[in-house]
């Protein structure tokens, strides 16, 4: 079963695109193209299930149209529309990327240099210009600024992300 922190979201379908099951695709990450990976993860019914990409073209920067593996018309790709769109991090290569995307560290366990281990975090709030991680600890929420400074070390093998919070920004 493939779980949400083996996960990446890399953006969203919109609607069919014409009548042969294309579906039109915006996305934050292109990953899909840079790599051998042949399947995206969408989320249905509450499980992340793969889907084989058939076929994609680029419309814009930030647009393509995919073709998914037996979705073959529009009805099928109709019940596509508006699901967000996962690629799973096994197949995404950090080395390549000057920054991961924030989405990368949702089951990392976030360890602070003053007060130790902080908890896991659990997602990623990017709907400001400032990214923060949203860090279960011991069962309430912490928000961190999801920036390079704050960041000394990521353990990538053990999933941990050592931290120098400064002081007072975890009371407020």
């Amino acid at each position: 079963m493939i779980e949400r922190e083996e996960l990446i979201k890399i953006g969203r379908f919109n609607k069919p695109h014409g009548v042969k099951g294309e579906l039109s695709f915006t996305f934050t990450d292109d990953v899909f193209d840079r790599t051998d990976c042949p399947y995206i993860v969408c989320e249905i019914d509450g499980i992340f299930v793969p889907f084989f990409i058939e076929e994609y073209r680029f419309k814009s920067d930030t647009t393509a149209l995919m073709k998914l593996e037996d979705v073959d018309n529009e009805t099928d790709a109709r019940a596509f529309s508006l699901l967000d769109v996962y690629f799973p991090k096994s197949y995404y290569d950090t080395a390549v990327e000057e920054e991961a995307p924030s989405d990368y560290f949702i089951g990392f366990t976030v360890v602070d240099s003053e007060r130790g281990e902080l908890g896991k975090i659990v997602a990623v709030d990017d709907s400001t210009e400032n990214v923060l991680f949203e860090i279960d600890h011991e069962g309430r929420e912490l928000l961190v600024p999801a920036v390079d400074e704050f960041v000394s070390e990521i353990d990538e093998e053990n999933r941990r992300l050592y931290m120098t919070i400064p002081e007072g920004l975890l009371t407020l």
